[in-house]
């Protein structure tokens, strides 16, 4: 804390400083005019500023300012191009200086547990050190601008089913190495401005009021200098969150909450000095964004970065020859997202973009000469056979025709998770429809998630554009007629079936504990564990030329528990092009259960046609590290490790073995693969995954009783509760019930809904919940 802060939180008044802790308004922090203290504006993001144009309502979803829609994190992190992500973060920081925003929300760093999670299209990967890489980049971008960043949702956020309420039962050893290490990556390599708390439990205790996840680990373990907020609305105990280590709750005001805060710190429930060190915290913050002057930045610019982002992110999934397009050839181009592409998720990340390209549009630019027929109804499942027919009459004959498929908006968004991973019947219907009458078929899928293709071997190209922001159009006619080389890697895995999910039966789902009972092994750590063949691996991608990967070697020093793989690449190819070179380090003898291999460095290298390069990618005492649950640290376990330089986490090219001393470990406990994987399905029971906690399960109580954390649902199934809460649910009901997203997001969330969410939403006061809550809890 500066002298100046210090001279400004000792003018305050305790009522001041409780002030601060809270919003001004939905997007603005608060204030103290007669000390020169101004209110500085947050605001949506992470692909872009999502700036509330005029005044907010209540979920601060009203129409935005023009900005730029960048690709969403599931299309940037397939580039595997830190680069790219820092240029990224850059430009956003620009339109934020612009609009003279402070902090832009993002980046969401959650690990994508399961492909069936709602909000995929805003999280990186499935791999803890990818995504945290691409979380410090875009942030370390941002911030170069003098923007603040919010890194976000902290933490074990994994689903949006009952995200408000749900608890996260996740053993410590997953906690440390799946779902904290990308923010840990993040925090320590970046520095975030703000750390966003998540609405869920974990392990029993709320998000917002862990101290244990807030003070213990995110500012004393990794040195994290900024301050905490809560998500829209994710406040429980406002002083509990205090003494754990959350300054800021948003939205406000919160005259409610406030007047919590004085009143503990005048009872002597609160320390005055921990309040004191949050004014101080969010002082800083406030301060930091004063220093940055309003300029105009280029728009074009921008423009034509989000085209080469979404170019090369684009992953080539299949070609048997037909890509890249040739200029003398006749195609059908078929399916509506080719006219109207889907190029963001649904949700609070909404951008309103400058412009948006067309995928016809840019074709005809690049001298493709085809046909056009829709072949299905945008928002529609059912198939129409008009269209289909009217489909595959104009792909008759044609030398080669191109299908554009993918989910629309109604299948994923914020505020619901998919119930299966198929794509609409009618663009199912589609493919088989015209592979009837053509076998030279590419498909193009516009997707925020992965997605099951049982059609992929009757057609020749695949091609993987996930949503590719406001130059979607542009950028994927750069990738099919090789003005661009493909270079995108999967940063998840396409499994085969929903069944073949490691949380298949243990996610979402009615209850509000979800068990992690996957622990470790999630995504590609457990198909390769359990020996399950997928439909595309992780980190898998084709290009337009070819590579060889010709000689590795491994340097390590002892002493200084750092070294580095140095791998030898040449582009054999007759087009220039770009390769992710993938380093892996396994263990094949070890006391503790782990995955066969997991991803610990990478580098993306541009080679022209013959040209080798070393790629060096270094190593560190961590990069052969587990945590050890017995010694609260990351131990490195004494023996031999393979080290693996691979084009994906299964296409594995070159090997060294390296010994290093270590611990002995043991008596860590895991799981088997033969006793936890039934007719092919993970299927740990409860009692397995109870030897993964030192203590009893952390799950909810059932004990009857009525909060302002019990759902609406659930207060609902009483006359009482219908009685009192039925008028309210009828109208919040019915002022969400258009075919919008924002419509079917509430709608999906309200069900879920704890009581103390119906203030912030401006429903209800609280002291009014408060005693609904005692007045249905009466006998």
């Amino acid at each position: 804390m500066t002298d100046k802060i210090k001279d400004l939180v000792t003018a305050m008044t305790l009522e001041e400083k409780a002030l601060l802790c809270s919003g001004k308004n939905f997007w603005q922090m608060e204030g103290i005019e007669r000390l020169g203290i101004p209110s500085v504006m947050v605001t949506d993001g992470p692909h872009g500023l999502r700036k509330q144009a005029g005044e907010a309502d209540h979920l601060g979803l009203n129409q935005s300012v023009k900005a730029t829609c960048f690709p969403p994190a599931v299309t940037s992190a397939s580039s595997w191009d830190k680069a790219a992500l820092y240029d990224m973060g850059q430009a956003i920081g620009e339109e934020c200086v612009q609009e003279e925003v402070a902090v832009v929300l993002g980046p969401g760093t959650n690990i994508k547990r399961s492909p069936l999670c709602g909000r995929n299209f805003e999280y990186f990967s499935e791999d803890p050190y990818l995504a945290g890489e691409m979380a410090a980049a875009w942030i370390s971008g941002v911030q170069s601008k003098g923007i603040g960043t919010s890194l976000k949702h902290f933490a074990a956020n994994n689903q949006e089913k009952a995200r408000l309420v749900s608890n996260s039962v996740v053993d410590e050893r997953a906690l440390r190495e799946i779902y904290l290490a990308p923010f840990e990556k993040a925090v320590k390599q970046a520095q975030p401005w703000t750390v966003m708390c998540s609405y869920n439990r974990i392990n029993g205790v709320y998000s917002c009021e862990n101290e244990w996840l807030l003070t213990e680990v995110l500012r004393n373990e990794w040195g994290f200098q900024g301050l905490v907020m809560t998500d829209w609305g994710a406040m429980n105990d406002r002083v509990k969150a205090l003494k754990a280590g959350l300054e800021l709750e948003m939205p406000g005001p919160d005259p409610y909450n406030d007047k919590k805060i004085v009143d503990a710190v005048r009872n002597g429930e609160l320390d005055e000095a921990i309040l004191d060190r949050a004014a101080g915290r969010l002082l800083t913050v406030i301060m930091r964004a004063g220093e940055v002057h309003k300029k105009e930045y280029d728009a074009a610019a921008h423009h034509n970065l989000a085209r080469r982002i979404a170019a090369e992110s684009a992953v080539l999934l299949k070609n048997d020859g037909m890509l890249p397009l040739k200029k003398e050839n006749s195609y059908a181009v078929i399916g509506a997202f080719a006219e109207t592409p889907r190029y963001q998720g649904a949700g609070s990340s909404r951008i309103h973009p400058h412009q948006i390209d067309c995928v016809l549009d840019s074709l005809r630019e690049s001298g493709i000469a085809f046909e056009y027929a829709p072949g299905y109804e945008l928002e529609q499942d059912t198939i129409n056979p008009v269209l289909l027919e009217e489909a595959a009459a104009c792909a008759k004959g044609r030398d080669g025709v191109l299908v554009f498929a993918g989910l629309p908006d109604s299948y994923e968004s914020e505020g619901f998770d998919r119930t299966h991973l198929n794509l609409p019947k009618s663009h199912t219907a589609l493919i088989e429809a015209v592979t009837a009458v053509n076998p030279h078929v590419t498909v193009v899928l516009l997707c925020g998630s992965a997605i099951l293709m049982p059609w992929r071997d009757r057609v020749e190209s695949i091609l993987l554009t996930y949503l590719g922001g406001e130059a979607a159009g542009s950028a994927c006619a750069d990738v099919l007629t090789g003005t661009v080389n493909p270079s995108g890697r999967l940063a998840e895995t396409f499994p085969l079936s929903l069944e073949d999910t490691p949380c298949c039966e243990n996610f979402a789902g009615e209850g509000k504990d979800v068990e992690y009972r996957e622990s470790i092994l999630v995504g590609y750590r457990y198909y390769d564990w359990a020996e399950k063949p997928v439909a595309f691996p992780f980190g898998y991608g084709l290009s337009y030329t070819s590579f060889s990967y010709d000689s590795m070697e491994i340097v390590w020093d002892e002493k200084e528990e750092k070294g580095e793989a140095r791998i030898t690449v040449t582009n054999t190819g007759e087009t220039s092009g770009s390769e992710v070179v993938q380093l892996y380090i396994g263990k094949a003898q070890s006391g503790v259960m782990r995955a066969v291999r997991e991803l610990k460095g990478f580098q993306k290298v541009f080679l022209e046609p013959g040209e080798l390069r070393e790629v060096v990618i270094g190593l560190d005492r961590r990069s052969f590290s587990c945590y050890d649950t017995n010694r609260s640290c990351w131990t490195v376990e004494a023996g031999t490790y393979q080290i693996y330089a691979a084009s994906s986490s299964r296409d594995l090219k070159l090997k060294k073995d390296l010994m290093l001393p270590g611990k002995e470990l043991s008596h860590i406990p895991g799981y088997d693969a033969a006793e936890t994987v039934k007719d092919g399905h993970f299927a740990a029971d409860r009692k397995q995954f109870k030897r993964l906690f030192p203590d009893e399960l952390p799950l909810t109580p059932d004990d009857g009783r009525i909060t302002l954390n019990t759902t609406v649902k659930e207060i609902m199934a009483s006359e009482k509760g219908k009685a009192l809460l039925g008028g309210l649910v009828e109208g919040y009901s019915g002022r969400y019930s258009g075919d919008d997203d924002v419509s079917r997001m509430m709608l999906a969330m309200l069900q879920d809904m704890p009581l103390r969410s119906l203030a912030m939403f401006g429903a209800v006061e609280m002291e009014t919940l408060e005693e609904m809550v005692r007045e249905i809890g009466r006998p």
